[in-house]
Order: C-alpha cells, then structure tokens, then sequence
C-alpha cells in the first residue's frame, strides 16, 4: 500500500519512499531528563509509536528493516539549573529521571525504539562534527572574553530557515535566548561552549566545554542512522530553532541533500483549555496521571485528535476515553466466552486510514465499526456462530494493536485499581465472591445478595454468567 504523510518541509501530504526499500530509517528527538514527563512531553512519543508499528507493518513482510532511534538529551542547561536547585548530583537526576521516562512510557504502550542514544555517549562526534563545520567555513570562534565559544554562522547557508519559513526578523527573534555581542550575526547558534569547574564538561579543541542542543541530534542521528536517513520526527515547538539548526549543521557539512528526507510534527497540546501550567493547576505529568488511570487510557485520549491538530486534554476526555475502552474490551471478553479470537492480520480498513497521514481518529471509528458488528454477533438473542465470533473478535484485538490498545486480559482490564485508593485488594474480591458462590450452593440467598450489596458499595460490580461470576471495579 501507499504510505502518505504530511511532510513539514513540503507543506505537503507526499507519498512515503524510503531512500532504501530495504531498510526505513527514523529518528525522534527524544526528553531531556531533568523532570517527570509531562503530557506533552508523551504525544510525540506515542504518535511515533504508531507510525513505527505501521512501518514495521507494511515493510517488514517485504523483507525490509526498520530502525527507530530516539535519542536521551543528558546534558542540558536545565539539567544543570535542577541540580542547581535541588542540590541532587547531576547524574543522579538524569539517572533517575530516564528511569521514570521509561517506566511511564512502558505504561503507555510505547514500544522500546531500535537505539536510544545518550548525548554524553557521543561528545566525540559531536567535537567530529564541529571541527568539520569549522574547517567548511560554516562556523566560527569567538574571540577575546567569549573564548570557548563555538558558533554556527547563519549567514554561510544560502537557504537556512526553510524548515519553518520565518523571515529575518523572525528569525533572530526566535534566537534571542542565545543573542550575545560576541555573535557575528544575531541569528548565529552555539555548537560549543565552555563549562565552569562545577558544570559538566568535555576536552575539546576549544577549552573544556559541553555540545549546544542542535549540535547533539546531528551527530547522534548519523552515527546510527547514516548521513541520509527517511524520517525526522518531533513536536511541533521543534522546527524552530531545533530542527531548522539540525538541518544547518548536518546538510552543510554532508550536503544539500542529505540528512532526513521526510520531516513529521505533531501539534501543540493544551491542558483543561489552556497551556499547560503549574500555577493554574494543570500542569500533567505522566507520572502522577497513571495514580488515576490506565496508561492505556491516556494513550487513547491522545490518538483521538488527529496528531497534527491541536490537542485539549482533559480529565473528562480520559473519563470518557476510559469508557470507550471499557467497550472494546468489554466486546472481546463476551466473545472469549464463545470463542478464542483468530490470530488475524489487522484490518485492511485500519490500515488504510493509518496509512493516510496516521488518521488515527478515523482509525478508532474502524474499531467501534468491528466492535458493534462483534456485539451483534454475541446478542442475547442471536444464534451463536463461532467462527464468525473468533474472526471479529480477532480483527478488533489486531486493529487495537496497530494503535498499540486493546492488548491486555479484559479482566485484568476491568479490575484495574487507582493508586493510592483505599479498597478491597483482589484476593479479597475473590475471596468474598468465592463465600457468595458457597451461600448460592447452600440456597442461603440472603447472605449471598447481602455480600453482592456490601461489594457493590465498595465499587465492585458482580457479574453473572453461565454458572460463572465476574467482576469488575466501578
């Protein structure tokens, strides 16, 4: 099938042609772990997990490989802020950190990418990268008082800002982070600079120092991807300046037409209506979220917009998003009773809409589709036919896969339990129900209903079926 994505570059939906049929390449700018992920931190990486599904999909059967880097930025200015504040080594807080980042993805869904390379890993490349920057004319020294300093010169690249398009003046504003007098132009980014004794640092030609951000993505993503490569993905608060200085510093050096073919935003996410802040009260990171939710749940809540449209998240849409997972899962555990789903390739239909730009919202519809056509074929009051069952039940857990859902035991789903939240443990509930099923057998149904009432007070719903009882957590 034809792959069609949205390319930023173009301004355009392209069809999708790897530089190698034979191997398909992408690189994700990955966290900078110096806090929790918060929700925003987590919509790229989720959106990129079901591209690299849909990747592995349809190219792997053709015998091709695919390569999935995502990188860990280690070392960073707001690293060193948080350890300046906290007190917490730096080590300590990017070890700790990426442990978290890891954890909460892996509740998530996300699949572990095929490299996932350190920053403080490839300061060799980085110092490689930057003496071959210098030695092109595409970057300088800083003189006197500002020794130490290594800059890219903007004025050196004839077409730099084609990424994002922005005119001068919204270039250099977009800069103003890094505007210092010794810059020959304002627009001029850091590849190099010196450290303090107390501040990370490298030996390099130019003094002890540490990388600039940009500088780190170029040379990590050709050291395990190669100088050309298909797939650049990120947010979209990545173009500019990170991406567009990516493009620079790679493409000056290896040529105009290599580095990535192909680049992938995904747009900007609110919070409850607005940007995300602490001070207003939403303010979300992955880590707390999960106290309170499945993190299947979250990951559902954020395929339901389109990737590149802006995202509101809510604690109403995962209550809702809950709901329609309750619904799938609740599908395939009535079919469980008639049949064993088939172990069948996703859906052509699923495929299709995920093939169209990762419409992963028209996807999820395909999903409601099989599932009421799974719902009708379990009715009460329809003839059971197995094989029919087992097919659609089949589709509906292999279209959930795609999108990374609808993967787990439903009753492990169903009896899922916030952190933190005073209840019944699940041997308990087992137990209770196990004394209802012996005051049943004895026909002493007053106490069998009393243990029905007193569990459905503490939010455990029972279940009746076939001499069977199930349950789950309100």
């Amino acid at each position: 099938m034809a792959l069609k994505i949205y390319d930023t570059l173009r301004r355009d939906k392209v069809t999708f042609e790897p530089r190698d049929p034979k191997h398909v390449r992408m690189y994700v700018c990955g966290p900078t772990v110096y806090d929790y992920a918060h929700i925003g931190n987590a919509r790229p990486v989720v959106v990129f997990d079901v591209l690299y599904r849909l990747l592995k999909h349809i190219y792997e059967p053709q015998g091709a490989k695919i390569t999935y880097v995502r990188n860990i930025t280690d070392v960073d200015d707001k690293i060193i802020a948080a350890s300046k504040e906290t007190g917490e080594p730096i080590d300590a807080i990017t070890r700790r950190t990426t442990d978290a980042f890891h954890a909460d993805m892996k509740a998530l869904g996300v699949l572990e990418p095929d490299a996932e390379p350190k920053a403080t890993e490839h300061i060799a490349e980085m110092i490689a990268l930057v003496k071959e920057l210098l030695a092109k004319g595409h970057a300088y020294e800083a003189p006197g008082d500002a020794k130490g300093h290594v800059l890219f010169s903007v004025s050196s690249m004839a077409d730099y800002g084609r990424l994002s398009r922005l005119d001068r003046e919204a270039l250099v504003a977009g800069a103003r982070v890094e505007v210092a007098p010794y810059k020959k132009d304002p627009a001029d980014f850091v590849l190099w600079k010196p450290s303090t004794p107390e501040q990370p640092g490298w030996k390099s030609p130019w003094g002890r120092g540490r990388p600039g951000w940009h500088i780190e993505c170029s040379a990590m993503s050709e050291k395990f991807l190669g100088k050309s490569f298909d797939i650049h993905g990120g947010g979209q608060d990545l173009i500019f300046p990170h991406h567009e200085n990516e493009i620079a510093q790679s493409t000056c050096v290896r040529g105009k037409d290599a580095f990535a073919k192909y680049w992938m935003h995904n747009g900007y996410l609110m919070a409850e209506g607005e940007k995300m802040s602490k001070s207003l009260g939403n303010f979300y990171t992955v880590h707390d979220l999960l106290r309170e939710f499945p993190g299947e749940v979250i990951r559902f809540l954020l395929l339901k917009t389109h990737y590149r449209q802006p995202l509101d998240f809510t604690k109403r849409g995962l209550v809702s998003a809950r709901a329609e997972l309750d619904r799938f899962y609740t599908a395939v555990r009535i079919a469980k009773q008639n049949a064993e789903p088939c172990d069948v390739d996703p859906p052509e239909e699923i495929v299709i809409e995920l093939g169209d730009d990762l419409d992963t919202p028209m996807a999820i519809r395909r999903l409601h589709d099989i599932a009421s056509d799974l719902n009708n074929a379990t009715a009460p009051e329809t003839k059971i036919d197995r094989k029919r069952v087992a097919e659609l039940a089949g589709k509906l857990v292999a279209g959930g896969r795609l999108l990374g859902l609808i993967q787990q035991d439903p009753e492990e789903w169903r009896r899922w339990k916030p952190e933190g939240i005073d209840g019944l443990t699940n041997a308990e509930i087992e137990s209770l129900i196990e004394r209802r099923a012996a005051a049943r057998k004895a026909k002493d149904f007053k106490r069998a209903d009393h243990i029905r009432d007193e569990l459905l007070k503490k939010g455990i719903v029972l279940e009746d079926s076939a001499g069977n009882t199930t349950w789950r957590r309100q």
